[in-house]
Parts: structure tokens; C-alpha cells; sequence
């Protein structure tokens, strides 16, 4: 005989709007209302269960009882995900896709992003010498993109890097945005799909040559579990699930100069060069501030967790910010404290920033490696090398915006560089000019 318990239920017709205004916080207040790490709610008029905390999550990323095909809205596919994307995948399909994404992910793929990621931020460096001011953020889209496509063999020239920037941030700043924000992100997508469609047809036919080890090339020449080439629109959306996160790392950074200009006494630890000091930070920044709110599954199979009862396709959400401000798996987690992870156990489920689980078989972001080494030079150069000062201005951010950011985006007033080799390359450019 069953004896399942009955699950709390948020009583209404629909909390779309709700969840809307509430943000990142939406299944954490729900969560304090009931005392309770899962509960039913109803959105964009179905059910659906929300789940929070570490124990909640690796049940979600179990793959016998949980499937992605379906769970995400169409609008989040016509701009952040794309449509037929590994995402979506499910069983050995998903596996296969995925293995596509994680050959890519190599040591020596990884050093090469940290080694083009420093050059494009001495770069910018070099041109910010010249400017009163610049603004983090929208500087870091800019240097970010450039890093993603040459990371992937995607050819850009540097007269397009500021639109191509704004186009691939306009995807993902569009995800939870209602009227023209939501149909500009559509229509950037729309754009910047046909581009690349377009640069897989020439690779195939050979009219472009592009390096044979890079993304552009892989993708366009993967074959799928039946032996056939993948479709030229599913091609481009897979090199978006990787040009576009790259470029959303901008977010991280913002937030990363904010927390050394809101935590001095954090930030001090960085500057007596200890790597782990530095990768502790990151991944603080990680955990600590908001960068996606949840993500989404369909029930598998029915099946029955902790006494309640997950019927099939029911759509269930997954607290991303909340589990990692879970006070049973976090202690202080409304305090900005680095060296809590000097003794994190590197558990899969309690630190998901950007999903849970494993690489391999499972949903977690293929590019979760890459992020913290984009991070971690782009904090190191912050620190380190870049001197600067933060004017007065609105640093704070909303919980309801996603992604949400410093309301200035993080205006800086640069003074100058710390890298000798900077400064002997600014006094030769001077003299060339001059000559």
C-alpha cells in the first residue's frame, strides 16, 4: 500500500508573473513559506514541482527518472538555447552530442583559451589608455567574443566584434525578457544562425578553409549515431552553446570586479599570488552572486521520491541560486567567504552554477572548466595588472532581472597597466606614431 505524502501547493491560477518579478528568489520564498524543499506551483497554466538543496538535485540529474525534451519554453529556445540543441537531448543521442562538446574540453584546448583570453584583455588594455573611462561589462562582451571565435575557428573581423558581441548578449539577456527585448534576442539569433549556416555550407563544399582541430570545422563535419552529417541549422546552434556561454562569462566578470571592490580585505589575498587564492575566489563569485535562476525537466517515467509522487511529464524546476545558498549544504551562504572552499567537498550537486550532475552522461555544463579558466585571467589581470579606480555610481543589482547586473555595469576609470611588457609596448606604439 502507497503511503505518499502530500506535496505543499502554491494555491492560484498561475505565478507566471510572479516568478517574473521575483526572479532568482522566486522558489527560494517558496521554500520559506513552506518549510520545504519541493513544492507545487502552477506556470504558464500547468503544474510543475520545484525542487532546491543538494538532496533535491541529484535526484533531478538522475537520468532514469528525468528527460529535457520538451521542458524548456519555446521562447527560451527561439533566443537562449536554439532549437535541436544538445539540451534538448535525451539517452544515447544526448551522449553522443555531448561527446562532440567534451572532446573539445582537452588540457591543451584549455590553455590555449587562458593564453588568447590574456592577450585580448592586454589588448584592450592598450586601447583603454585612451579612454576616460570604460565600462566592464559591455568591454568584457567585446573581449570575450573575440576569445570565442578564435577559440573555435569562427572567422571575425575586428570591425564586427562590437556587433557581434551585442548580438550573442543579446541572446541570453533576453531570456526571461517580455515585448521588443524579447524579439530583439529572436532576432539576433535568427541573424547570427543564418551567418553560420552559411560558413558550415562553404566548409562542406570546400570554399572555406578553416583549422581542422577548431569547433567550426568539428561541428560542421560531425556525424550523428545514424552516420550522417548533422543539419546545417543544428551545426549553428551547437557552435552558439558554445560562442554565446563564452561570451555570457562577461556576467561573472562584472561581478568578479565588484566583489574585489566590495570585499578589500578578500580581494588583498589575491594580490600575494597564490593560485588557489584566486581559484577560491572565482569560484565564491560563482556561488555567491546570481547568474541563472533554475533550469528545467520533464518527469520520465512516474516514480516516487521522500513519499511524493512525480507523475510523468510533469514539468519540474531545479533552484540553481538557491541550492547554492542552501543553509543545510551551505554554512553562511549570505556571506561572501572564498575559503569555504578550502574544504568543499567537490560535490556535484551542492555547487551548480551552471547545472549539476556529471560531464559526461549527464546535463552539467560541458563548459564549466572553461568558464573558471576564463575567469580565473580575467580576475588575475583585474587584480594584477590593471590599475584603475571605481567612480560613485549604482552598484547594485536586481533580483528579478536575468541575467541580472550591476545596474552601471561597472564603469572604470583607467590609470594604467602594472605589466612591464605592456608598458614597453605602449611607449612603442607611442614612438611609432610620433615618428
Amino acid at each position: 500500500m502507497e503511503n505518499n505524502h502530500s506535496m505543499p501547493k502554491e494555491e492560484g491560477l498561475d505565478h507566471s508573473l510572479k516568478l517574473l518579478s521575483e526572479g532568482y528568489q522566486f522558489i527560494m520564498n517558496r521554500r520559506h513559506m513552506f518549510h520545504s524543499n519541493i513544492f507545487e506551483t502552477t506556470l504558464l497554466a500547468e503544474k510543475a514541482i520545484c525542487l532546491t538543496g543538494k538532496e533535491a538535485a541529484e535526484i533531478f540529474y538522475d537520468n532514469e527518472k528525468f528527460k529535457r525534451k520538451g521542458a524548456a519554453p519555446k521562447r527560451l529556445q527561439k533566443t537562449l538555447f536554439g532549437e535541436g540543441g544538445v539540451q534538448a537531448m535525451d539517452g544515447e543521442a544526448h551522449h553522443h552530442r555531448k561527446a562532440m562538446f567534451m572532446s573539445l574540453m582537452t588540457k591543451e584546448s584549455l590553455k590555449e583559451i587562458t593564453v588568447l583570453t590574456r592577450k585580448a584583455w592586454e589588448n584592450a588594455a592598450l586601447k583603454w589608455e585612451r579612454e576616460d573611462e570604460i565600462v566592464l561589462y559591455i568591454e568584457a562582451k567585446k573581449i570575450l567574443t573575440q576569445v570565442a571565435c578564435e577559440w573555435t575557428g569562427v572567422p571575425l573581423p575586428e570591425d564586427k566584434v562590437e556587433k557581434f558581441s551585442t548580438q550573442l548578449g543579446d541572446m541570453y539577456e533576453s531570456a526571461a525578457a517580455i515585448g521588443l527585448k524579447h524579439w530583439k534576442g529572436r532576432r539576433s539569433r535568427s541573424s547570427v544562425e543564418s551567418w553560420l549556416e552559411d560558413l558550415v555550407e562553404e566548409i562542406r563544399e570546400e570554399k572555406l578553409e578553416v583549422p581542422t582541430d577548431k569547433a567550426l570545422y568539428q561541428f560542421s563535419m560531425h556525424r550523428d549515431l545514424n552516420g550522417e552529417l548533422l543539419d546545417k541549422e543544428i551545426v549553428a546552434v551547437e557552435l552558439l552553446n558554445l560562442l554565446r556561454p563564452i561570451v555570457a562569462i562577461s556576467v561573472y566578470v562584472c561581478f568578479s570586479a565588484l566583489a574585489v571592490h566590495q570585499y578589500p580585505e578578500e580581494a588583498a589575498k589575491l594580490r600575494e599570488g597564490e593560485s588557489a587564492s584566486l581559484q577560491r575566489f572565482v569560484q565564491e563569485v560563482r556561488r555567491f552572486y546570481p547568474f541563472f535562476p533554475f533550469t528545467a525537466a520533464r518527469v520520465k517515467q512516474d516514480f516516487v521520491w521522500n513519499d511524493y509522487k512525480f507523475e510523468k511529464d510533469t514539468l519540474t524546476l531545479l533552484d540553481l541560486y538557491g541550492t547554492n545558498h542552501h543553509p543545510e549544504d551551505w554554512e553562511n551562504p549570505d556571506r561572501f567567504e572564498p575559503d569555504r572552499f578550502k574544504t568543499w567537498n567537490k560535490s556535484p550537486f551542492d555547487f551548480i552554477p551552471q547545472g549539476g550532475g556529471e560531464y559526461d552522461i549527464g546535463h552539467r555544463c560541458a563548459g564549466e572548466w572553461l568558464t573558471v579558466d576564463i575567469m580565473n585571467v580575467s580576475l588575475d589581470f583585474l587584480v594584477n595588472d590593471l590599475e584603475y579606480d571605481i567612480p560613485v555610481q549604482d552598484l547594485s543589482f536586481s533580483m528579478s532581472q536575468i541575467p541580472s547586473l550591476p545596474e552601471s555595469k561597472l564603469v572604470m576609470r583607467i590609470k594604467g597597466t602594472r605589466h612591464a611588457d605592456l608598458v614597453t609596448e605602449i611607449q612603442r606604439i607611442f614612438l611609432i606614431k610620433n615618428a
